[in-house]
């Protein structure tokens, strides 16, 4: 990766922020995007202290002019763009009918359209160069959505059709050394969960088991190395991917289950909020982390989850029994 331009959005805090530390560890150039001028230059001077040429451009995703001024700030000053990171996304946990209008369609405004943005620009540099990689950096819940999270759900299994649709575009077109891979990380310990907006009436509690950030952004930076179709991150997603496609009803009633348990683990008393699905937060510190992964939490989580897969891979098992 020496060398090479990446562009990479959502990148003052969790998974954006440590893949952008990992490809200046790489000796990439590094474009870094999010709302925050503050916390991303907090992470460019990171990534200087590194000894990588990095810079930083506050962008809205979902508005198309704040993306053609990133794309025009990241050609003129490095002159190309190598590898485009879309990770800008954004959350809102409740039932369908607790969430907003307004916060269900910002979901799916900055989610879709923001990747669909990013598309187009990393796509017309790449035409131009003839090379390129894309990642969408997507999520298990692609395949597998969870309950009191619906319209993110949503958006990420939409970054899968849009995924499949531009590979067979760049097939029709010859473009072989255009790649669009696709990152499906299981439930990461970022600030994704407090950021969200949240009409649980208790405190959004991520889905277990919680994996540290930087298994992620390895697989972000091993994918602009060597383009892959489909990177799934953690091995409860992988099992769970597998499960839904052999027995998507038995799964269901699983992760409802799980769903019902983990909303009923959160502190309550919170009023409604939207937190930053609309502003960013109101400082300037850039962290990967969002407290979520201690040890004795995890083990209980861990456990809670891998009962549930259990549970899963049996019905399909005695399903596969059944047709024989």
């Amino acid at each position: 990766m020496k060398s090479q331009v990446v562009v990479i959005t959502g990148a003052s805090s969790g998974i954006g922020r440590e893949t952008a530390l990992l490809f200046a560890k790489k000796g990439a150039r590094v474009v870094v995007a999010a709302r925050r001028q503050g916390a991303l230059d907090q992470v460019v001077a990171e990534c200087e202290e590194l000894g990588a040429e990095a810079i930083a451009v506050v962008t809205d995703v979902s508005v198309s002019s704040d993306v053609e001024r990133l794309t025009a700030i990241a050609t003129a000053r490095f002159g190309r763009i190598d590898v485009w990171v879309n990770n800008a996304s954004v959350a809102a946990f409740g039932t369908l009918d607790e969430v907003p209008e307004a916060d269900f369609r910002r979901v799916l405004d900055v989610n879709i359209m923001g990747y669909v943005f990013g598309a187009r620009a990393a796509l017309g540099a790449f035409r131009q160069q003839g090379s390129g990689v894309l990642v969408n950096v997507s999520s298990v819940l692609s395949e597998v959505p969870y309950p009191y999270l619906v319209s993110y759900s949503m958006s990420k299994a939409a970054t899968s059709a849009l995924n499949s649709a531009l590979r067979q575009e760049l097939a029709i077109s010859r473009l072989k050394k255009v790649h669009v891979t696709s990152v499906l990380p299981s439930t990461i310990d970022t600030p994704f969960y407090g950021n969200a907006a949240n009409y649980l009436g208790r405190v959004a509690v991520p889905p277990p088991p919680v994996y540290p950030v930087k298994p992620v952004a390895k697989a972000i930076v091993h994918a602009a190395a060597h383009p892959e179709r489909e990177i799934v991150v953690g091995r409860a997603g992988r099992q769970l991917v597998r499960l839904h496609r052999a027995a998507p009803n038995s799964l269901d009633k699983q992760m409802a289950a799980l769903g019902a348990a983990t909303r009923k683990s959160g502190r309550t008393g919170i009023e409604p909020t939207t937190n930053t699905l609309f502003e960013p937060a109101n400082n300037a510190v850039s962290v990967s982390h969002g407290n979520w992964h201690g040890p004795s939490r995890l083990a209980k989580r861990r456990a809670l989850t891998f009962a549930a897969i259990g549970v899963a891979g049996a019905l399909v098992a005695r399903s596969a029994l059944r047709a024989r």
